[in-house]
């Protein structure tokens, strides 16, 4: 009798818990924003119900002790393993002791593939190969590439520098050995999304300075994150509370990535952790004021001065090597920068790390393609045929990067 009782016990705790979060979903959900120039508005809405409803049973889960909140956020983003592709090849390897899962047609080719390698988002937390397999499927059949999808180290377990030593040791891996793969070792490509552009766009500029490598062919940075000096530019204003990145969300991942831990997040979101000094020395590539006109008709407010804190600067101060932050990286290393494609959303709160980018590419001599998705959001790429979430612009987005593969 006692069995029953407890397992009755069980379910009542367990429908109390999903009131609550049910509870907490609804209530939140007035309190974000839902801009009415994204298309499928209410499919945004049910997205957000899902990551807020997430969230909410992954604190409920750490306060009993059950499970980690990342973990359980990291469980329900895992997606699943497909079965086989009739038109690829695809196999789990290791580069340099790196996990990667490398796509490659059975189509017959007349040469040497182009190669793409790919770093996914995640805020550096979550993601895996499985998370973005429908993805870079979707890269390697339509652009006919040979794409390898590498998994990181993720923090909070693995901090900075560990995802971009992996990335980058498994990118140079490739290269060296890309002929075994019926590669063409003058055409490979580094990409990423969000957390995954951070990535690419450092590896890039890392093996920009290589002469015992060939130069990577071009970069693909969707909605990368290039910065962690402002979180006040236009577009952290306009998109705060707009899914899936929230302006509060985006520092709280790159202290998550740089430390281990989100302390000092209020600080670092009203800017009191750069000193004046290098705040002006940086000003010349991160600053509202090179952000085109148009953008900022959404109402932006002058950025309030805020006092200093020393103390905050020496646990943040490795924001400013472009190892972390791009952005910040010499003119002398941009101009050795390759072709480049940079995917922005006009809905996204790292809108203008790719703007910022992109000027100083096109202002060190660096082609640049820019696609920018009017009715975008941040993430979108990555619901790419997600369980019924795929929203038109998202498919957009991603074709105009096979268009610029085939390009090359």
């Amino acid at each position: 009798a006692l069995l029953p009782a407890l397992l009755l016990l069980l379910l009542l705790l367990g429908l109390a818990a999903l009131a609550a979060v049910l509870a907490t979903v609804l209530l939140s959900l007035p309190s974000y924003d839902i801009p009415p120039g994204v298309n499928q508005p209410a499919k945004l809405r049910l997205v957000l119900a899902v990551l807020l409803g997430t969230a909410a049973l992954g604190r409920i889960l750490e306060k009993t002790g059950l499970c980690n909140q990342i973990t359980f956020g990291r469980y329900v983003r895992q997606g699943r393993k497909l079965g086989v592709d009739p038109k690829l090849f695809i196999q789990d390897l290791q580069f340099n002791k790196v996990p990667v899962r490398v796509y490659q047609p059975k189509a017959t080719s007349d040469g040497r593939r182009r190669a793409l390698i790919f770093f996914h988002g995640g805020g550096w937390v979550f993601g895996s190969l499985d998370t973005y397999e429908k993805v870079c499927r979707y890269l390697s059949r339509e652009s006919g590439s040979i794409v390898v999808s590498v998994q990181y180290r993720l923090a909070p377990e693995h901090k900075y520098p560990a995802a971009y030593e992996d990335c980058l040791n498994a990118t140079v891996y490739f290269m060296k050995n890309a002929e075994h793969y019926g590669v063409d070792p003058a055409n490979v490509t580094v990409c990423g999304d969000s957390a995954g552009g951070n990535l690419a766009a450092a590896v890039s500029q890392t093996l920009a300075g290589r002469s015992d490598l060939p130069s990577l062919c071009a970069q693909v940075l969707i909605y990368p994150g290039l910065q962690a000096l402002d979180f006040n530019l236009p577009s952290y204003q306009q998109n705060r509370g707009v899914p899936l990145l929230f302006r509060e969300r985006a520092a709280f991942f790159a202290l998550q990535y740089l430390n281990g831990h989100a302390l000092h997040m209020q600080e670092v979101l009203e800017g009191s952790h750069i000193p004046p000094d290098m705040r002006l020395k940086y000003r010349k590539w991160v600053s509202p004021d090179h952000i085109p006109e148009k953008f900022k008709v959404r109402g932006v407010k002058p950025r309030k001065s805020t006092d200093f804190i020393a103390e905050v600067y020496e646990t943040v101060k490795r924001f400013c090597e472009p190892n972390l932050c791009p952005l910040l990286a010499e003119d002398a290393v941009v101009q050795q920068l390759p072709e480049s494609f940079i995917l922005t959303c006009e809905y996204d709160v790292l809108r203008d790390d790719g703007l910022l980018y992109k000027k100083r590419l096109e202002d060190n001599g660096v082609p640049v393609t820019w696609y920018h998705l009017e009715d975008g959001f941040h993430g979108i790429i990555s619901l790419y045929d997600y369980c019924g979430l795929s929203f038109p612009s998202g498919k957009r987005g991603l074709d105009s990067v096979v268009n610029f593969l085939k390009s090359l």
